[in-house]
């Protein structure tokens, strides 16, 4: 018989062995023993599961629950089920957890311990599995400091002695097979520390997850591997053109009879992709649908790294989305933020009793600005944990690629703090070289394993290389935000329009380092947030018609400028208001013509960016780029040529930002021929003055101008951006 103290330790959900106590083992004596706990039962019996006779009615040890039997007829071992009575008069035939064997392989398990598995969510979490015939969820869960572990849930009554867990020592990981459990189950899982203390968490591989403020796990099945198509990949490319559209799902539109509930995935399949599609985007950026506790966060403090937040439904509504995305011609960017986490106490935070994802060490392990905690990237578990998690979405949905988030955060062991509160590195610098080592694996492993996918970086510093590959001494991205360029245009076109001849240098010094990295131009949601206000409540101007004015001229020049364009959701029909994250986009402003033009613009900016290889095939390479005119900071004037990879694929594009129409104006151009205006960010159709030189063919004449041997004369709109094609 089994000891007091072993059978008080189960009683007490105390055992750190449960299976070396509970379901079938031989005793000292060569003998079966059959052991369960089942609080509440009053009769349990033992059934042979291949005959459906009974074996054994077990005895009744104590009151709490716990029952035993000895079976002196039988000698090996076999499979079995429980029958039981319940003290309310109910019976139930069950399985016993504790008769199946271990669940991992040895090979994934020491692939975990080592840092080398790619996809250790294919085991970790709870995964919908038929063993032995008998169906059931397998859980298991990285705690190698927990003295104890159960899963709790609905099916258990939360209670955490039902259902300890066996440790698999060589990787820390705790697991049990429970026959009987379906899909759409609520669990977590109850850790004993070795100080004693209870912890109650949710999975850190949950595939889905309570909606807020309920923080439990959902038990769900593992998403099919879904492959990005081969137009995708191309779609993907550093050549082609990328348009992105990023939305914030919670405040893109609200609906219900109060105007205040999020849309669903059917209702954004229906709603969103279309819209994009029609205004000639190619790409959706989601900000972050990790699951996350707190609205306020946008999403960038995820709990549930795993599990796509419960606000929009269910992860096959999100996998639908991705696919729907796709069949319309978009690609679909996630905000992925593997630099902190949360400290809500149901998250990875002292998970198992320690510092096991986090720095145990505040220097290195908090972060100031956020209150939140980072990752200890030189952990193998922990890295394998957020790569794995990066092949997830892109693997499992079909994703297009990951934007990481506040990466300078990641790179710099003094970001945002003062002298003595942050611990240099063993070189005595300030450069965060895990989680250097930490983002070129995640780059390497992406590119070699989901070719055509693509990692942006929203990296604010000087540091060199992003988006340069890891052999030549990048980082790996396939992209960078410019955030200087941003910042400085931004600053550029506040300014009243008499005050720009002073500020001329804002607009080109972007183009001193424009092909250091593969940039992505950025308008994102930080740029509409805390007290900035609107991008067209920046623009100067005395009356709507230069508000409105020098907005299209802004986005005239941007879609022009070398580098992959980003629009955040509302910019695209001049959203008043600054965004928030607790309402709806103001629609009602299509209904007026100013607004209505700015998203006909947008419109068909990024049609004439799609359509002319100039303005996209060489975003990234110097020759893609001339200047005609960089130097008329009197009348705030730009001209500069795009070129593809064609030798008569060439646009021309002016920028007047001045309310003054510039008419017989001469610019220097690269190629003799003519040249027919497409784009008109003043013409009436976008509520502008109509001025212009319509549908008139320039042609250019043999007089020498900025250097070039052609030139031509055109007319420069007032506060206005035109784009002039070449014809041979």
């Amino acid at each position: 018989m089994l000891t007091a103290d072993a059978i008080a330790a189960i009683l007490g959900a105390r055992h750190s062995d449960p299976f070396a106590v509970l379901g079938l083992h031989t005793d000292a004596d060569n003998r079966l023993r059959l052991s369960a706990f089942l609080p509440g039962a009053s009769e349990v019996v033992a059934i042979d599961s291949a005959t459906g006779k009974k074996v054994a009615t077990l005895e009744a040890i104590n009151p709490e629950g716990f029952f035993e039997a000895i079976l002196p007829r039988r000698k090996h071992r076999f499979a079995y089920r429980w029958s039981i009575r319940w003290q309310d008069g109910s019976t139930s035939i069950q399985e016993d957890p504790y008769r199946f064997p271990s669940i991992i392989g040895e090979t994934d398990a020491w692939l975990f311990a080592e840092g080398t598995h790619l996809r250790p969510y294919e085991m970790l979490g709870a995964h919908l599995r038929q063993i032995e015939g008998v169906d059931g969820v397998a859980f298991s869960v990285w705690a190698p400091n927990a003295d104890r572990v159960s899963v709790v849930g609905d099916f258990n009554l939360w209670d955490g002695r039902r259902h300890p867990m066996r440790l698999r020592r060589e990787c820390g990981i705790w697991e049990i097979f429970i026959p009987g459990i379906e899909r759409g189950a609520l669990y977590k899982f109850e850790i004993r520390a070795r100080n004693g203390d209870i912890l109650v968490k949710a999975d850190p591989c949950a595939f889905a997850a309570q909606l807020r403020p309920d923080t439990a796990s959902v038990v769900s099945g593992l998403p099919a591997p879904v492959a990005l198509p081969a137009d995708r990949q191309d779609a993907n490319s550093l050549r082609a053109p990328i348009s992105i559209y990023e939305v914030h799902l919670g405040s893109w539109q609200r609906v219900g009879e109060d105007g205040n509930r999020f849309l669903n995935w059917e209702e954004l399949t229906a709603k969103l992709i279309p819209y994009a599609a029609g205004l000639g985007f190619t790409h959706i950026e989601l900000m972050p649908i990790s699951e996350h506790p707190f609205d306020g966060s946008w999403g960038y403090q995820p709990v549930g790294l795993y599990a796509p937040t419960a606000r929009f439904g269910s992860p096959e509504g999100f996998a639908a989305f991705v696919k729907a995305a796709h069949d319309a011609g978009l690609g679909i960017l996630l905000d992925w933020v593997p630099g902190h986490f949360p400290t809500d106490a149901h998250g990875l935070g002292g998970f198992d009793g320690t510092a096991l994802y986090e720095h145990s060490d505040p220097r290195e392990g908090y972060h100031p600005d956020w209150n939140t905690l980072i990752y200890n990237f030189g952990r193998n578990e922990v890295r394998n944990f957020l790569v794995g998690n990066a092949l997830y979405w892109i693997e499992r949905f079909g994703v297009d690629g990951l934007r990481v988030d506040a990466v300078a955060s990641m790179l710099y062991r003094d970001y945002s703090r003062n002298a003595g509160e942050w611990i240099p590195n063993v070189f005595g610098g300030r450069e965060n070289l895990e989680a250097i080592s930490f983002i070129k694996r995640f780059n390497e492993v992406v590119g070699e394993q989901c070719p055509g996918a693509i990692t942006v970086a929203e990296e604010s510093t000087a540091w060199p290389a992003v988006s340069r590959p890891t052999f030549a001494g990048g980082l790996g991205f396939h992209f960078k935000w410019n955030m200087g360029w941003m910042h400085d245009t931004l600053e550029y076109i506040k300014h009243d329009p008499i005050h720009r001849r002073y500020h001329q240098d804002q607009l080109t010094f972007g183009l001193i380092y424009a092909f250091h990295e593969n940039f992505i131009l950025p308008l994102s949601h930080d740029e509409v947030v805390h007290g900035k206000g609107s991008l067209l409540a920046r623009m100067p101007g005395s009356d709507p018609w230069q508000k409105f004015a020098n907005l299209r001229a802004y986005y005239g020049f941007m879609w022009t400028h070398p580098g992959k364009k980003l629009l955040f959701m509302g910019g695209e029909f001049a959203q008043g208001c600054e965004w928030c994250h607790e309402r709806g986009l103001d629609w009602q402003l299509l209904g007026v013509d100013w607004h209505q033009g700015v998203q006909s613009l947008v419109r068909d900016l990024n049609k004439v960016y799609r359509e002319h290889p100039a303005l996209h095939e060489r975003d990234n390479e110097p020759e893609g780029f001339a200047w005609l005119d960089m130097n008329n900071a009197d009348m705030s004037v730009l001209a500069y040529a795009r070129f593809g990879l064609e030798d008569s694929a060439v646009i021309v594009n002016a920028c007047n930002f001045t309310p003054e129409p510039r008419t017989a104006y001469r610019l220097g151009v690269p190629r003799a021929g003519h040249y027919r205006e497409i784009l008109n960010t003043d013409a009436a159709l976008y509520c502008g003055s109509n001025t212009g030189n319509g549908a008139a063919q320039l042609n250019s004449e043999p007089v020498p101008w900025g250097g070039f041997a052609q030139s031509i004369v055109l007319t420069l709109p007032p506060l206005a951006t035109i784009v002039l094609e070449y014809e041979a």
